[in-house]
Order: structure tokens, then sequence, then C-alpha cells
């Protein structure tokens, strides 16, 4: 099955911004400091290729393109009923003159890499008409996911991003507009 120009023009989009994050990660990886995050980087980088690789298979030959991806499982461990949500994120200085990132900086910059681009797969996959592409779209919205949970789930453990759980006013307030429908 040919590609559609909507899907060409998306997958074009994707492609970049997947030499953007390869590139991005592979100075990361040469600068983070902290092993935990280190060992993300490094279990995360050999699927970001995988990804990239799927695309250009896709555009060079969508015909024959297998569009399967190795989809992590989601890690949901830093919201357990013991986790501390009471402390206050330490504060961010802006870096006007960068020769070197932080361990921070880095987390942040591929967390928000991740983030817009789950929502580009979202969108791509919604417009996709190729099956095979459809699933492989939905298979990379589902990877950035559960990669940008990890580095989530890291800075909030080292106090680099807020966890701020609602009140239980504030979540009854909301929930006490909704009903149930009875069918």
């Amino acid at each position: 099955m040919k590609l559609t120009i909507c899907e060409l023009s998306y997958l074009n989009e994707l492609i970049t911004s997947c030499v953007n994050t390869i590139t991005c990660m592979s100075l990361f990886k040469n600068q983070v400091t902290n092993e935990e995050l280190k060992s993300l980087l490094s279990t995360h980088f050999p699927i970001h290729i995988e990804d990239y690789n799927k695309k250009v298979e896709f555009v060079k030959n969508a015909d024959t393109a297998s569009g399967k991806l190795n989809v992590p499982e989601l890690n949901t461990s830093i919201f357990s009923s013991d986790s501390d949500t009471s402390k206050t994120a330490e504060p961010i200085t802006v870096n006007t003159n960068v020769t070197t990132l932080t361990d921070r900086e880095i987390a942040l910059s591929y967390f928000l890499t991740l983030k817009r681009a789950g929502k580009e797969y979202a969108i791509a996959s919604m417009e996709a008409t190729n099956p095979t592409l459809r699933q492989f779209l939905k298979d990379a919205y589902t990877m950035s996911c559960n990669h940008s949970y990890e580095v989530y789930e890291w800075m909030a453990k080292n106090n680099y991003y807020p966890i701020i759980l609602a009140t239980g006013e504030q979540t009854g307030n909301i929930a006490s507009i909704y009903n149930p429908i009875s069918l």
C-alpha cells in the first residue's frame, strides 16, 4: 500500500524529529553523570534508533515495511502509597552560557522531546490510512509515553520536577459535578 501525501509529510517530520532526538541523546549519554539516568538513556537509545529505521523503511518502501516496534513495558513505581509528595522541586536556574549540561537539563530536554513526539505520533496515527503504518505510529506513541514516564519518574525522585497531588477537597469538587449514566 502506497503512502498518502499526508502520511509522507508526517513521516518526514517524524524522521527529522528522530534525527534531533538521536543526536541529542548521543550528546546526553556522553555528558550525564547520574548512573540511573545514564542507564535510562542507554536503554532508550536503541529503541529510538529502531524507531528511526522503521520510519525510513516506510518512506523507502511502504509496501514491505514491517512496522513492528519494540514497545517497552510501563514501570509505574513512583506513585506508590509511600511516595513523599510533600517535597518542593528544586528551583531552576536558567543556563544562558551552556558549555555542558547538568543531569537535570539533560532529563528535562529529553522529557520535553518525548512529550512533543508523543503528541505528533498521536496526531499522525489518527491520520494514517495504511494499517501497518497506523499500528507502528500507535506503538511509537506508546513508546514515547512509557519513556517519558520513566524520565519523569527519575526527575521527580531527584526533586527536579514537582509531584503535586490534588487534595481531597479539589477531587471532591470535580467529582461532584459528574454522575454515572445508567443504561
